[in-house]
């Protein structure tokens, strides 16, 4: 079967021009002026950040790392959630760990699997958990933590609470039974839930013979949006949208944020840049000021990572029991005992 052609709207939303200059006949939203500061400050370091965990990673110095480069817009998507709204990401969703609450320190402690990670170890690096702020653990299977987000959604909804979910992911998982039965029992339930695709960028291979990505939705009996990934104020709109249709029992929807090839043209920090010149809210001076203070904290953050410790070897028999059983006690002492008289595992 051929698809059909393409029309105008497969076209993604767009508010922004490659300047940062709002498009004619745009309806841009009234965003705080602290929002906004906020949302550049926030992309500013995730590409600061991803930067410098780049040339680790090539330099062997770290063992894995998942470059989100030209993609920080999309990570906008988070911010009209509320603190009570679970998120659950995928691996290139830097900027949406920051802007939850998750410190430099932690993102770097758990690339390092340190004493201070808060996963204590057991993970691959950038595979981040976050429980105190609702953000769920990476996983390395693509598309696994889809039907999770649906679940804890539907969850939410059956206790009588008004949260919403937000699933973050790449293309890649469209191609695999979780997109389908994710999305198909959001739409039967019509669960609280917004999924968010990163459509394009650095991936290359294309994931479906459908047009667009966005319209697989309504075949799952919702709305298909799709949005310039490159345009942090488009994606605000969009999410924003989204997350109160479902809060309002509308039920799931499919964002759909296209990625071009990283260029000067499509650099989300060069356009939300000059939106916010153009609002009287941007200066280089400041952008300057806090560029150093990132670095600076990451510099400092990584300098205090290689000083820490391995996760302690008891911490292996932590948040399975909430009372470990004698046995588990028993296994615990004696791995203790190899190095230490004390037994501090827990009882």
């Amino acid at each position: 079967m051929v698809a059909a052609p393409a029309s105008d709207k497969d076209e993604p939303r767009r508010l922004l021009d490659d300047d940062g200059q709002p498009v004619p006949g745009a309806r841009v939203p009234s965003i705080p002026d602290e929002a906004l500061h906020r949302m550049f400050d926030t992309m500013i370091l995730s590409r600061i950040l991803d930067e410098r965990i780049t040339k680790l990673a090539r330099h062997g110095l770290l063992d894995f790392h998942a470059s989100a480069r030209g993609e920080e817009a999309t990570h906008v998507a988070v911010a009209p959630l509320r603190p009570t709204d679970w998120v659950f990401p995928g691996l290139r969703e830097h900027g949406a760990w920051l802007w939850r609450g998750y410190t430099i320190e932690q993102y770097v402690d758990q690339l390092h699997g340190n004493e201070a990670d808060p996963a204590k170890g057991r993970q691959l690096p950038a595979h981040h958990t976050a429980r105190w702020l609702n953000l769920v653990s990476v996983g390395s299977r693509v598309g696994s933590r889809l039907p999770q987000a649906v679940g804890a959604a539907f969850a939410a909804r059956a206790l009588g609470k008004d949260d919403v979910t937000m699933a973050l992911f790449g293309d890649d998982a469209t191609s695999t039974g979780d997109f389908h039965v994710g999305l198909n029992f959001a739409g039967v339930w019509k669960a609280p839930c917004v999924f968010v695709c990163r459509s394009g960028g650095s991936a290359g291979a294309r994931q479906t013979a459908a047009r667009t990505i966005a319209v697989k939705a309504p075949g799952y009996g919702m709305p298909g949006v799709r949005v310039d990934g490159h345009d942090a104020i488009a994606v605000w709109q969009v999410a924003s949208d989204a997350i109160e249709r479902a809060r309002a029992g509308g039920g799931p929807t499919l964002i759909e944020a296209v990625l071009q090839r990283a260029g000067d043209r499509t650099d989300p920090l060069h356009r939300l840049r000059g939106y916010l010149r153009h609002r009287g809210l941007w200066s280089e001076q400041a952008e300057a000021e806090r560029s150093e203070r990132f670095h600076a904290q990451i510099r400092d953050a990584l300098a205090a990572a290689a000083r820490k410790r391995p996760p302690a070897i008891e911490s292996l028999f932590d948040d399975v029991y909430e009372h470990p059983p004698w046995h588990l006690r028993e296994q615990c002492a004696y791995l203790v005992a190899q190095n230490r008289s004390e037994d501090p595992c827990p009882r």
